[in-house]
């Protein structure tokens, strides 16, 4: 499609704001999310819960995000996003810090489902509201950038929640991770909204109803190989972010705050450093390969899988540090690029539907039931180390769809679709 003048090119004012905010916001969301699993034997005794029920939590709010992903995407074309984006964040930080109060199962369960609902107010909009900041060509490296705050969120969350869970409590935990939130939600109320389409010829196009919404998604191969494959790698990422904590605690003989911490820090220079080579590396291969963002991405995800296949195999501390050092490294290539993929392979009227619609997937078949599908066979087989090895399966399965897609499609290096 036809470039829109230069003077449209030009960043709107207030996009480092923006960005610098939905980032921090992005940490916070993923430090929420994942300081269950540092914590997940200490709740499990205090409340009663076996393997599985440790994990239906995370399931419930994964479903739930899942679930209200399609409304907030709808919402965002009646509500200004900033309004709906604060009120999220707002929502989950508050959630997070209720479960510190659950006196069962079921309370616990509840507190970390309404964690969906604030996440998917969030989740559905910051990508597209980002991307009507910057022209395409250069929404790969901010993205990338934006992106970063998932492991350092992630290690946060594994990091604190241990070290917090082990020294005070693992209800002390979730209110140190949750009650940070409410900052972030105030700052959100200051983004000055550039637009939707800022730089696409459609920006003043109606957003399409689901129905068609769905068939234009459905239509688009290059998104649904995107997704198909993000599906498998996420699947993979949330049984090993839930379970590899316990795995280490649980037969490597380590703390739960060491564990905790071991994860975490792979987690945190592993992702950063991965997501940050992956951007540039696909940027740096653009002229040189067909559907680069795809190629970096299904390239990566073949080396995570074998390092993850050893990984759970050692047992020495330096060596489990390691390969999973590693593995994280090469796990987190995919983040930015993929991700730019969804932003520009749509028309701006289409960005939040597609968003929204690649969330429900990613987490119906992805995280939203692995966790509890490796829950449910180490009850079942009562080895724990049989049940996380699902995590290098799936990963091979997402390293396969992107490696063909890369192959197959056509080549799609023109900036945004038409």
């Amino acid at each position: 499609m036809s470039s829109p003048p230069p003077a449209v090119r030009t960043t709107p004012p207030g996009a480092f704001y923006a960005v610098a905010v939905l980032t921090g916001m992005n940490l916070l969301n993923y430090v929420d999310r994942y300081v269950p699993s540092a914590v997940k034997d200490l709740f499990k005794r205090d409340l009663g819960m076996s393997d599985a029920d440790t994990s239906l939590p995370l399931t419930a709010f994964v479903f739930v995000y899942m679930i209200m992903s399609p409304v907030f995407g709808s919402l965002s074309d009646k509500v200004p996003r900033r309004l709906v984006i604060a009120g999220g964040v707002a929502l989950w930080s508050l959630a997070t810090a209720a479960a510190a109060a659950a006196v069962g199962f079921w309370s616990f369960l509840g507190a970390r489902a309404l964690v969906g609902v604030g996440e998917a107010a969030y989740a559905t909009l910051a990508p597209a509201l980002i991307a009507d900041f910057y022209p395409p060509e250069r929404r790969n490296r901010i993205l990338t950038l934006f992106y970063v705050a998932i492991p350092v969120g992630a290690a946060l969350g594994f990091a604190v929640g241990g070290v917090v869970g082990e020294h005070f409590g693992w209800r002390m935990a979730f209110l140190a991770c949750g009650l940070p939130g409410l900052l972030a939600a105030g700052a959100a109320l200051a983004i000055k909204d550039p637009g939707r389409g800022t730089f696409d010829d459609d920006k003043d196009a109606t957003p399409p109803a689901w129905p068609a919404a769905l068939k234009a998604l459905a239509s688009n191969r290059v998104y649904v190989f995107t997704v198909v494959g993000y599906t498998l790698v996420t699947f993979a990422s949330g049984a090993l972010a839930d379970w590899f904590p316990t795995l280490l605690s649980r037969l490597r003989g380590m703390s739960v705050d060491e564990a905790g911490s071991i994860t975490g820090t792979a987690t945190v220079v592993g992702g950063l450093g991965g997501t940050l080579v992956g951007g540039l590396l696909a940027d740096r291969v653009r002229a040189r390969t067909r559907n680069p963002y795809l190629a970096v991405s299904g390239l990566s995800i073949v080396a995570a899988t074998v390092l993850a296949a050893i990984g759970l195999q050692v047992e020495g501390k330096w060596a489990i540090a390691g390969f999973i050092l590693l593995t994280q490294f090469f796990m987190w290539f995919y983040n930015g690029p993929v991700n730019s993929v969804l932003v520009n392979c749509v028309p701006s009227a289409l960005r939040a539907r597609a968003f929204s619609f690649s969330i429900l997937c990613i987490h119906f078949l992805g995280d939203a039931v692995s966790p509890f599908i490796v829950g449910t066979i180490s009850d079942l087989t009562g080895s724990l180390l049989l049940a996380i090895s699902v995590v290098p399966i799936a990963l091979a399965g997402g390293a396969a769809v992107w490696l063909y897609a890369w192959r197959t499609l056509p080549d799609d290096r023109a900036p945004v679709a038409s």
